[in-house]
């Protein structure tokens, strides 16, 4: 038996569809609107059969608020355009209406099949370990060596570009490992300046320079019998990364202006965006170092490169944001998630964050758009449109768009296909010339 969920907004057919299926064994729910769907736990449903035309919003915007799901898109309009498009937004499938029943069923039953294959091939899925979030092929290649390197006390070097969740991994390797109960100490080599960071890390005695009115303990004796992370290890100078050796080696720490040696026992993590190979030809990083610190590497996937996790990363962050700004939950638009989906994403996950919790404190509304997000998108609709979309450019498909259908529509329901708001639809009229022509 598998739960479905049936959204269509003609009481008759909604009926005829959850009698049908209830028939063939299913656990059925039935809803006639996208808003009147999420009273059910639309994350816990096997299959999505909705109406593309509903009162409110559209049944595309189903596909993102239930990622994972997939989702059936049943409607009148059996156009190839909206074909097409709704398959490009993640439908499953797509099937027009009148309904055959045995088709329909066939259909349905093939999707339900394929899905129970997928999930009996697939390798066991990694759970979140403090926010790391993924099902891509290189996010599964992260998770198994964080697995495998969190059972050892090996150094492990952690790459990739700013944002993408260097410590986040190094919180993971920890808390996996026999560590777990010692201390986590964090360093951001950036972050210190160049002539105070060999104090911070390794101590200095009473009176070894000026300030230096007592005696104190670096932060590698803080992470004593647990796990030192070093973030940005690239911008440590030569000298100091001399001293760091020594600990990798010998697991011995000097103090500043000490003359006795401390024994520590340390498992370190290392990060950095940087080239270290480019670095060690033009001599600022050791090659000693750095074969010590690279025992075992990780190496994270840009946001870019990491596909349809991008939605799951997306609601996991737009929830966890909603709770920590004690805000109602909220969700994204189809056009949102196509807007993310389009953008370059520089920053990576950290980008990510920042332009959802934007959206959450600037956003009144339930549902999340485009323009909410903060960065430049011109969103594509879902057909309607005369003509070939694929010969017009973003700027194009809007006034195309606007100069087609004002006539008949209302700036509201202009704003809502566009998937902006009507504030957002004013202020591209202005900058485009595009004047609202006066009725009669």
């Amino acid at each position: 038996m598998s739960r479905l969920l049936i959204v269509e907004d003609e009481p008759v057919l909604r009926g005829e569809l959850r009698r049908l299926f209830v028939r063939k064994g299913h656990d059925v729910a039935a809803a006639e609107s996208v808003r009147d769907a999420e009273r059910y736990e639309l994350r816990g449903v096997e299959l999505i059969l909705a109406d593309l035309r509903l009162p409110g919003v559209p049944g595309t915007e189903l596909i993102a608020m239930a990622p994972g799901v997939p989702v059936l898109m049943m409607t009148s309009y059996a156009t190839v355009k909206s074909a097409v498009e709704a398959m490009r937004m993640g439908a499953v499938d797509y099937i027009a209406k009148p309904l055959d029943h045995d088709e329909l069923t066939m259909l349905v039953e093939r999707i339900l099949a394929d899905r129970r294959a997928a999930a009996a091939h697939a390798a066991p899925a990694a759970p979140p370990r403090h926010g790391l979030i993924g099902s891509c092929a290189a996010m599964q290649e992260v998770f198994e060596r964080v697995r495998r390197v969190s059972a050892t006390d090996s150094t492990v070097l952690i790459l990739g570009e700013s944002g993408t969740g260097k410590e986040l991994v190094a919180r993971a390797v920890h808390a996996q490992s026999a560590r777990r109960d010692a201390p986590f100490v964090a360093v951001n080599c950036a972050a210190i300046p160049a002539m105070l960071i060999e104090s911070e890390l390794f101590g200095h005695d009473k009176g070894a320079f000026t300030g230096a009115t007592s005696a104190r303990g670096g932060l590698i004796e803080a992470a004593d019998r647990g796990t030192l992370f070093l973030d940005e290890i690239g911008e440590l100078p030569v000298p100091v990364q001399a001293q760091l050796l020594r600990v990798l080696q010998n697991g011995e720490v000097r103090r500043v202006g000490s003359t006795q040696v401390r024994r520590v026992n340390v498992r370190m993590l290392a990060a950095t965006h940087r080239d270290l190979a480019k670095m060690i030809e033009a001599g600022g990083f050791r090659t000693d170092l750095y074969f010590r610190l690279r025992v075992v590497d990780i190496r994270l996937p840009a946001l870019r490169e990491r596909g349809e996790d991008i939605d799951e990363l997306a609601l996991f962050l737009l929830d966890r944001i909603c709770e920590r700004l004690e805000r109602p939950r909220r969700t994204l638009s189809a056009a949102a998630m196509q807007a993310i989906h389009g953008h370059g994403w520089p920053g990576n996950v950290r980008e990510l964050e920042n332009a959802l919790e934007r959206a959450v404190i600037l956003s009144d509304a339930d549902v999340i758009h485009p323009a909410d997000l903060g960065f430049d998108v011109t969103p594509v609709v879902v057909s309607g449109l005369p003509g070939e979309i694929e010969d017009l450019s973003l700027l194009g498909y809007f006034k195309r768009f606007v100069l087609t259908h004002q006539d008949h529509m209302s700036e509201s329901d202009l704003a809502a296909k566009l998937g902006i708001s009507r504030k957002a639809l004013w202020m591209r009229r202005l900058k485009y010339a595009l004047p609202r022509r006066r009725r009669g």
